[in-house]
């Protein structure tokens, strides 16, 4: 089968350079606009924010938490496409509402500096991780860690999908994102169709694990429900695309593209619930899966991955340059800058790769916490519309957050048992409810510390 996906991957890469011609324009590397000035039309879009957030990583996310956790595990993940909702609200209100450019330009004019500084860092780690989380996964695929084929496959893949995101930056994402999601559509559907025709959806897989809400899917998905209205302000390649078209395309674009990702995710997660619900004693998932459908379901189950990869990815490193150079302006706006940039973040998740943590949903729960502390501002300052808020509560929630995150990165990891002995989720939901519910604190008695007290009235 390694054979098999090698070809793919070679395939898919000298198409989608092929389809990514070279841009000359700022407009189009930063702002994926077509040579004419024309921005992209609603069903690129829609395809575009569906393949970019059906990651790599998500889809094996989605399979695992099914293959240990039941339905309820993949419904947890599933739940996390929310965001598509929330993060059409958010934008409405940011770009047509308010009239900001960017998530960076709200934040520095409510917050100062502070403002723009904490959220770059957030969504620095967040760009970084997705770049490791998504070769690792294509890493998996190929072979054990540090083996021949697994490094080939990494490296490959980064330098690949580097050259041709380098190439046409957001304009060339755009471009493969469309292609890909049509091979991916064609790729899924196949394998879903084997899967019912051999008569493995039945009843008996929702009983595979019952609801008890005090099992680790039931409250994953409440973890879910809380982080999803703060997830889609920090994902810069969500954001991104909601700057890109007029106001009517741009909410139906999020629309849409929420309803399709969910399916595709509770569809593909699916397959994790259906190998554990047969697992044998000490089989992983893909030993069972590979044991009940066979090996063309099998390729097809990794064809989705590596597809899902690449789109990922090259959206990744678009939003990167498009974070450093026009948003933070860390250098001038010019296209060898954004190419540099790319380049960087690149080196970075490929070093993540054979240095950092494998977990990958952990890198997924400490990115929802950290992107908690903007809860209250969207809560407060976003769609509240308050101007009265001070920087130090803004500080104290980000501060809250990341000490959040950081706790549950080292209780995950088993590196402290401050929370004591429950199971990791059930940590990860207490420290979700504290950040939330102490960010919006943070942020109302800032509120009212500014307001200043009515002089007295003689009668």
């Amino acid at each position: 089968m390694e054979l098999w996906l090698a070809f793919l991957v070679s395939s898919l890469a000298l198409i989608s350079i092929v389809i990514s011609r070279k841009v000359d324009s700022e407009s189009s590397f930063f702002k994926g606009k077509e040579a004419d000035g024309a921005a992209p039309g609603l069903l690129t879009l829609i395809f575009s924010q569906v393949t970019t957030w059906i990651f790599a990583r998500s889809l094996l996310n989605a399979a695992i938490l099914g293959f240990y956790y039941g339905v309820w595990g993949t419904l947890a993940y599933a739940a996390y496409y929310l965001s598509f909702l929330t993060g059409g609200r958010i934008i409405d209100h940011l770009r047509f509402e308010q009239g900001y450019d960017s998530v960076q330009s709200f934040l520095k004019d409510r917050f100062g500096y502070w403002g723009s500084r904490c959220y770059n860092f957030v969504v620095g780690v967040r760009l970084v991780s997705e770049v490791f989380a998504n070769l690792l996964v294509i890493g998996i695929l190929f072979g054990v860690a540090g083996s021949q084929s697994y490094t080939l496959a990494v490296i490959g893949l980064a330098m690949v999908t580097l050259v041709y995101s380098m190439l046409g930056g957001l304009h060339a994402s755009l471009r493969t994102d469309f292609f890909q999601m049509l091979v991916f559509i064609v790729v899924l559907s196949v394998l879903l169709l084997i899967v019912v025709g051999g008569g493995h959806f039945n009843a008996e897989l929702l009983a595979f694990k019952p609801f008890d809400i005090s099992e680790p899917g039931p409250i994953l998905l409440l973890v879910a429900l809380l982080q999803v209205w703060s997830y889609p302000m920090h994902d810069p390649v969500m954001m991104d695309r909601g700057f890109l078209a007029d106001r009517e395309t741009t909410k139906r674009s999020f629309i849409h593209a929420g309803w399709i990702s969910s399916l595709s995710i509770i569809a593909f997660g699916s397959l994790g619930v259906i190998a554990g619900a047969n697992a044998l004693s000490g089989e992983d998932m893909n030993q069972a899966l590979s044991r009940l459908l066979g090996e063309l379901p099998m390729f097809l189950f990794s064809a989705t991955l590596v597809i899902s990869a690449m789109s990922t990815l090259d959206s990744t490193l678009t939003s990167s340059a498009k974070m450093m150079v026009l948003d933070m302006r860390l250098m001038s706006v010019n296209l060898r800058n954004g190419r540099i940039v790319m380049a960087v973040f690149m080196l970075l998740g490929v070093l993540l790769v054979f240095v950092g943590n494998k977990d990958l949903f952990s890198a997924v729960a400490v990115s929802g916490t950290a992107s908690m502390y903007l809860v209250p501002v969207i809560f407060f300052s976003l769609w509240g519309n308050r101007r009265d808020i001070p920087v130090w509560s803004y500080v104290a929630s980000f501060a809250l957050a990341m000490g959040g995150a950081v706790l549950y990165f080292t209780e995950s990891s088993g590196h402290t048992a401050v929370l004591g002995e429950v199971h990791k989720y059930t940590k990860l939901l207490w420290i979700c409810i504290t950040v939330m519910i102490g960010g919006c604190a943070l942020f109302w008695v800032g509120g009212a510390s500014q307001k200043q007290p009515q002089p007295l009235v003689n009668s």
